[in-house]
């Protein structure tokens, strides 16, 4: 393959990736926000963390969710229903 050849296939990896979309995950929105709080605290969650879409899973997902008795749980959440789809309690 020739130097030229070479650069060539550079700059077009180089493009690909730069217009790939990313799945980056994102922060609830102000109204999303208040529906999932008031959804946790009816499920008997007290606080929690960070809270973000992961767009590539399509589920909320809620860091150290704590409940009444002091547990902490990291939770996905259905992004329609937001209803537990995964718990996994934090060491």
């Amino acid at each position: 393959m020739t130097r030229l050849s070479k650069m060539f296939v550079l700059i077009a990896t180089l493009a690909s990736i730069a217009v790939t979309p990313s799945l980056a995950d994102r922060k609830p929105t102000l109204e999303e926000r208040s529906r999932i709080e008031t959804k946790l605290r009816e499920l008997g969650y007290t606080s929690w963390d960070e809270i973000e879409f992961d767009e590539e899973r399509n589920a909320w997902e809620v860091d150290d969710a704590r409940m009444a008795d002091g547990r902490d749980y990291d939770l996905k959440l259905n992004p329609q229903t937001l209803d537990v789809i995964s718990r996994k309690l934090e060491d």
